[in-house]
């Protein structure tokens, strides 16, 4: 297990470098969404038409962070489950995602969809978004406002920690662990 300080937009040399286990410590630009924004964007694809932002080269963050406190840039920002997004990953994908955060696994298409598209899935830990917030430096809502919360955002983050799931080497974190929990128990 490796530990690496990414510097965003994700490089496909970092993408290579990175296997399931490894820690990251993100800095730099990501994009938000959640269920309601990804559908849009997925039916959007399916009309030939162009999205509100390009996607190419980012990380989409599955978040729906709570309003911001009196002195703070965001509120609570913890990932969702990414499993609900995977009906609309793979044309993410092919519109050339990167890369995203959430909780939780990914099915097997998606899974494999990664390698093909030679890009990468992190996991966020679920239930520590106010902890996950000090490392988000920057807000603004870029596509979709009239969703609210689950509005796109970019989001400047600085050392935002995070661990491989899915690499582009066919390596799953959460496989490898129950795995290793068998053995040993």
């Amino acid at each position: 297990m490796a530990e690496h300080q990414i510097t965003l937009p994700l490089s496909d040399e970092v993408i290579e470098s990175l296997h399931a286990g490894d820690y990251a410590f993100l800095t730099g630009s990501v994009l938000t969404a959640r269920d309601v924004a990804h559908k849009r964007m997925v039916e959007t694809l399916a009309k030939g038409d162009a999205l509100p932002i390009d996607i190419r080269g980012e990380l989409i963050y599955y978040v729906g962070p709570t309003p911001p406190k009196p002195g703070q840039v965001v509120g609570s920002a913890g990932p969702t489950t990414a499993m609900r997004m995977d009906p609309f990953t793979i044309p993410l994908l092919e519109a050339g995602l990167k890369g995203t955060i959430g909780k939780g696994g990914r099915g097997p298409e998606v899974a494999k969809a990664l390698q093909e598209h030679r890009a990468v899935y992190f996991l966020a830990v679920g239930g520590a978004g106010a902890l996950l917030s000090r490392h988000i430096k920057a807000v603004d809502v870029v596509a979709y406002e009239d969703l609210g919360t689950e509005a796109m955002r970019r989001m400047q983050f600085d050392g935002f920690p995070v661990v491989v799931c899915n690499d582009i080497h066919g390596g799953d974190a959460l496989s490898l662990g129950k795995a290793q929990w068998r053995r040993s128990g």
